[in-house]
């Protein structure tokens, strides 16, 4: 067998493992890493930040569904990595993290930028590890694809001393292939058991969490719903699994993302199927109105999720997608037919009465108008990237989806930052597709330097502020405490000019202020960033103190402004 650099036999590695792309840094730590991935397939993107790297691997990973990378060198390279692994962890986003790290005999003497990171990656990764045997290194890999891929996915992060990088081993790709990953399926007597409580329900909800979009089973999900004639909810990492213009649709419950028919259909169910959920708190709020006298059958493929929040009282074992296929098989076997006609007539009942309005025309614009414009002017198809803040809250609430990797978003970490290189990732996985940012005004500048990446390597999309002038969502928290401190972002006339911090990274953008000037003003940016294949800015001036619906019980939030 031939002797190659083993880092040739990384980067066949990860070729094989389906890695077209690769968001990274280079240094002197992880330069035979870099050699190695000169002249073969794997496209780079140098970033300007490491943080960066590991959210546009991410933002690949969640449309593709394959294991985004991100490269580093030692140091503060992988200490910078660690919001990314905590996102990708929080989320269960396959993605492995490759660090460079000084060369072995000097990680016990303070060596320059060595650092522990194995052990400062563990607790927000499923496996850190160092490769200390060059021999280890396409194995470690292998074994980290794996692992990223298994079970409940997850980030992993592996070390590289420049020592080992440098070495050669025995090794011949054509005889190499990924290992195998085990599906976990459903213990059938179980199986029954749902049906069987489906079936007794007189007002059931299937609840289809993030589980479904990672196990690719929003057509089965659809297909058991239509069956049996039940209607459907997502969670916010749920959300593009069942498409909202369905009569089957039951809308968002939550104490931030959510509907109010969403929320009332909650409240008056009596059956709750939750498919790949991890009932967080800003979905359930108060866990004893949440949970109420209602039943819960709860599905996950981490078998330490049954429990962790409160005790359904049927919990399964499986991933989502086979569990699914079991249950249609079953209900086809025992005749199942729908029969919760009235139930699925309420459902819709209320999604024409408790709504919410959308259609201002005030200035300064309200911003559920801003979702009302794009609600109509982008299709089923497009990409949507957003992170964390009211502006995300007021997507969650107002934007509709119809596809499963459609609507990308930070859900349980919610780093700042996260929408633009998130959608970098997107665009990068999905070329021909449309991507759309949706960003505030503070979120945008936590990793604005993304934007270079973006102009530099042509990755063209369309990126919508909400711009109020504050820490919006922490602004709105301050109202219990009552106090406006330090969350006023606004000096001279408007504060940052986010038109003029685009143009200083070779991309461009216009601001709105007008409600009317919203449609054309996005239509532009569309046509824009076609023709720049760059990143293209509308900058929405929305009202500065808007608040979104919110309270700590589902049955109990306090709406902005006083509803019909």
């Amino acid at each position: 067998m031939p002797k190659v650099p083993v880092m040739q036999a990384v980067v066949d590695v990860l070729e094989s493992e389906g890695v077209d792309i690769a968001f990274g840094c280079p240094g002197a730590a992880i330069l035979p890493l870099y050699a190695a991935l000169e002249h073969r397939d794997i496209e780079h993107l140098t970033v300007r930040h490491e943080e960066g790297a590991t959210h546009m691997a991410d933002g690949w990973a969640r449309t593709n569904g394959k294991v985004g990378v991100a490269i580093g060198t030692s140091g503060p390279a992988g200490t910078n990595m660690i919001t990314g692994l905590y996102t990708a962890q929080a989320d269960s986003v396959p993605m492995l993290c490759i660090t460079g790290q000084a060369v072995s005999g000097k990680l016990h003497q303070e060596a320059f930028q060595a650092v522990d990171i194995v052990d400062v990656a563990r607790p927000v990764t499923k496996w850190s590890v160092q490769v200390k045997e060059a021999a280890q290194a396409p194995w470690i890999l292998r074994e980290a694809f794996r692992v990223a891929r298994s079970g409940r996915q997850g980030p992993v992060l592996v070390d590289l001393p420049l020592d080992v990088q440098q070495q050669e081993i025995e090794w011949d790709p054509s005889i190499d292939a990924p290992l195998p990953v085990q599906r976990v399926e459903p213990h059938q007597p179980r199986v029954e058991r749902a049906l069987d409580m489906l079936r007794a329900a007189e007002r059931p909800l299937i609840l289809a969490g993030g589980g479904v979009v990672f196990g690719r089973a929003h057509e089965e999900l659809r297909e058991l719903a239509e069956l049996l004639g039940i209607p459907v909810q997502v969670t916010l990492m749920g959300k593009g699994t069942f498409p909202e213009d369905h009569e089957l649709w039951a809308g968002m419950t939550g104490i931030q993302t959510s509907q109010r028919y969403g929320n009332q259909s909650f409240m008056e169910s009596d059956l709750v199927l939750a498919l790949g959920a991890r009932f967080g708190d800003r979905h359930t709020g108060a866990l004893d109105v949440y949970r109420g006298e209602r039943e819960f059958i709860h599905v996950d493929i981490e078998p330490t999720q049954l429990g962790k929040v409160f005790e359904p009282d049927l919990g399964i074992v499986s991933d989502t997608g086979p569990f699914l296929d079991a249950m249609l098989d079953a209900a086809r076997r025992r005749g199942a037919e729908p029969r919760h006609h009235s139930w699925v007539d309420r459902v819709n009942e209320l999604k024409k009465t408790h709504t919410r309005p959308d259609d201002y025309d005030s200035v300064p614009i309200k911003a559920p108008r801003v979702f009302k414009e794009i609600n109509e002017i982008f299709g089923p198809d497009t990409y949507f990237t957003t992170a964390i803040g009211l502006y995300q809250i007021w997507s969650g609430q107002f934007q509709r989806t119809y596809r499963p990797r459609h609507y990308q978003v930070c859900g349980q970490a919610g780093p700042l930052g996260w929408e633009v290189p998130a959608a970098i990732g997107v665009k990068s996985a999905r070329p021909e597709a449309e991507v759309v940012s949706v960003v505030g005004d503070y979120s945008f500048q936590f990793l604005v330097e993304e934007l270079a990446v973006a102009a530099q390597y042509d990755v063209g999309f369309v990126i919508i502020m909400l711009n109020n002038e504050y820490l919006g969502l922490i602004r709105m928290a301050e109202q219990g405490y009552g106090m406006n401190t330090e969350v006023d972002l606004h000096y001279d006339e408007h504060g940052t000019d986010n038109v003029k911090v685009m143009e200083a990274y070779g991309c461009s953008g216009r601001r709105v202020y007008e409600p009317g000037e919203l449609g054309e003003t996005i239509e532009w940016a569309r046509k824009e960033a076609v023709a720049t294949s760059r990143p293209v800015l509308v900058e929405v001036m929305i009202e500065r103190e808007a608040n979104t619906a919110n309270g700590v019980r589902i049955d109990a939030l306090k709406e902005p402004e006083p509803l019909d």
